[in-house]
């Protein structure tokens, strides 16, 4: 079998095609756009004497249109973490530069550590939850501008939203300088389109969820747990299958305390905050809700916070809810102490934003 290298660049990348004895066969530059990565599944097909894999380094998004072509064209793809690859060939070869070579070779002898790449339906659905976090992440940023204006002229009211319809009234009447209403009229009408786009994006959301996905109205028991992040924890785990405990899974979420060996000694410290940082980010937004409506969390959070603080009672409790997410999903059953009024009405909600 042929081994292939390739580290993965912007505009331009580098492949190393090596055989099972570590001979270099090819060794070329191609361009991470549609005529460059042709041009390497042809470098490939010419040295095809036997079967080839790959493997390439995670590197942003610019990985995605070379793997997915890849394997497209039969070549089963690797992707590499990096970090814990970059770990073991520093143990293995004395480096830790991942270049084109170097990938080969860890992939000729089995020492690379393997990213999870979902198929194509999830990777979709994914792209989607991912773009409405973007969406309102942006709107947030605006927000914050308006409120900044607002500072400035020490502008307070008491209505509970002011981007609702009598807020918007209300900021459009208020006395400010000729630049500051250019830059709060073009804000406004900026975020009045940022919630179109969400809106839009948000049905899409639920009408995949109600069509498609179980997990989602497993999900969907468990107090502080809403459609979005029902969806996103479902887009973010794939398949809870690939998690043989429910530790692993609280891993891949960051959420795990890190551990260092001293004299002898097992110390924890922090949690790592290394694997899908939506999943920890959105976890520790559904615990802020959960400690507020549901007894059981609130009082594992409570039990916590004497000894340690919010900030480390909330983090504990997310992990908490993480690990019955994990049961859940394994078992496919509801969540123990869940609100069947309010698990009711999430399904009824998502229903009719689902099926329109």
């Amino acid at each position: 079998m042929n081994h292939l290298g390739i580290d993965v660049g912007k505009r331009k990348c580098r492949a190393a095609l090596k055989d099972d004895k570590g001979k270099i066969l090819d060794e070329f530059f191609f361009g991470n756009n549609s005529d460059g990565i042709s041009n390497l599944i042809n470098r490939i097909y010419y040295h095809d004497t036997k079967e080839c894999n790959a493997v390439l380094e995670s590197t942003g998004n610019m990985w995605m249109r070379i793997h997915y072509t890849l394997e497209d064209n039969g070549i089963d793809t690797i992707l590499a973490n990096t970090y814990k690859t970059k770990i073991i060939a520093q143990a293995k070869i004395k480096s830790d530069k991942l270049d084109a070579r170097i990938l080969s070779d860890l992939l000729r002898t089995g020492l690379i550590y393997e990213s999870y790449v979902p198929v194509k339906e999830f990777r979709d659905k994914r792209s989607l939850v991912r773009h409405r976090i973007v969406l309102s992440r942006t709107k947030t940023k605006l927000a914050n501008k308006i409120h900044s204006i607002l500072d400035k002229y020490e502008y307070r009211t008491e209505l509970t939203d002011i981007f609702g319809k009598s807020g918007i009234e209300w900021l459009k009447s208020l006395s400010v300088s000729p630049i500051d209403r250019i830059i709060l009229d073009t804000t406004l009408t900026s975020i009045e389109s940022i919630d179109n786009q969400i809106q839009i994006v948000s049905k899409e959301i639920a009408r995949y969820a109600w069509q498609d996905n179980k997990d989602v109205k497993i999900l969907l028991s468990m107090t502080g747990i809403d459609i979005f992040s029902a969806m996103l924890i479902s887009t973010e785990i794939v398949d809870i299958h690939r998690f043989s405990t429910p530790w692993k899974l609280v891993s891949y979420a960051g959420l795990a305390p890190s551990t260092r060996e001293s004299s002898g000694k097992i110390k924890t410290g922090q949690i790592t905050k290394q694997g899908s940082p939506l999943l920890r980010w959105i976890l520790v937004q559904c615990a802020l809700s959960a400690i507020r409506h549901d007894h059981h969390m609130r009082t594992f959070y409570e039990r916590i916070k004497q000894r340690k603080g919010h900030g480390k009672a909330i983090v504990a409790t997310a992990k908490e809810m993480l690990v019955i997410i994990w049961y859940m999903l394994t078992r496919q059953q509801l969540y123990r102490f869940k609100n069947r009024t309010r698990y009711e009405q999430k399904l009824q909600r998502l229903k009719k934003s689902g099926s329109k």
